[in-house]
Parts: structure tokens; C-alpha cells; sequence
């Protein structure tokens, strides 16, 4: 025996941790690149088309969706606007039919309960677009100078071409 060395008994065996360490890596190694899940039973690939969230049962007293139509010459300029089955001439005029339908000062209840359809062709100019909205969703009272809103809520018909 060696000084500084262990003392062994004769004939036991010394255990090599590198080794060992080294295999069960390798076996480690070598069942996590070959696992393969297996899919759940009852689990199909279906491919099922998208359905549109369900809005529920409307209220009593809430309006229908106020739809509004804008016609676009083939340059994209502003062709016509009709609200209902009424023409009009400007975005000015837009705004007064919605003050008539709604009232000069809307409580909050119609002001959230309202929905504006904006019915756009497809190649209208963008421009037209915000005016639409900027005129539908309020306006500045000239005598107070308070913001009075209209609508809140607005959407887009699907466009389709003029």
C-alpha cells in the first residue's frame, strides 16, 4: 500500500462512476429522441369550418344595425350616400338624419345600444371611409362647445366591388 492511497481490502472491487454515468446518459439520450406520443383515442383530424360567435337574443328595445351605403365612382371618389332607402348628398346631411333618428342628445343607453353598418365598395377611397365615421359617431355642439356622441358601435359590411 502507497501513502496517501486508500486502503482497500483484498480482493473487493472498486466501482467506476464515470462510466456508469456515462451509459445511463446515453440511454437517457437515446429514449428521448425514440418517444413518440401516441395521439388520444377518439382524437380525429376534422377539419370544421369557422362559425361566427353567437350575439344571443337581441333586446326588446334596441334598434336594428343602421346600415349605410357608399358608392364609389371607378377613380374612388365618393359616388353616393344612402342611408336607408334614402339618398344623400353630403356627409353633412349624414350627420342631421342621424341626429333625427337618435335625437339631439342621446342618453348613454342609445348611444351604446346603436349599431352603424357602413356598406363600402371595395375601391373607395379611404378618406370617404372617416368621414363616414366622423359623422355618424358625433359632433361638437357650436353653442356649448361640449362633444356630444351619436354612436358608438360601427362596423363594416363585407366590401364588394361598385
Amino acid at each position: 500500500m502507497r501513502i496517501g492511497e486508500p486502503a482497500r481490502e483484498e480482493g473487493g472491487v472498486e466501482l467506476q462512476m464515470t462510466p456508469m454515468i456515462d451509459i445511463v446518459f446515453q440511454l437517457l439520450v437515446f429514449f428521448v429522441m425514440t418517444f413518440k406520443i401516441a395521439a388520444p383515442e377518439g382524437d380525429f383530424n376534422i377539419r370544421m369550418p369557422i362559425v361566427a360567435p353567437s350575439e344571443g337574443i337581441p333586446e326588446p328595445d334596441a334598434l336594428p344595425p343602421i346600415t349605410i351605403r357608399l358608392t364609389a365612382l371607378s377613380d374612388g371618389r365618393l359616388a353616393g350616400i344612402q342611408f336607408g332607402n334614402r339618398q344623400l348628398k353630403n356627409f353633412l346631411e349624414l350627420r342631421e338624419r342621424m341626429i333625427e333618428m337618435l335625437g339631439p342628445d342621446p342618453g348613454p343607453s342609445v348611444i351604446e345600444s346603436t349599431e352603424v353598418e357602413l356598406d363600402c365598395d371595395y375601391h373607395l377611397r379611404y378618406e370617404y371611409v372617416i368621414e363616414a365615421i366622423t359623422a355618424v359617431s358625433g359632433y361638437v355642439d357650436e353653442k356649448t362647445g361640449q362633444i356630444v356622441k351619436l354612436v358608438e358601435k360601427i362596423k363594416f359590411a363585407p366590401p364588394r366591388a361598385g
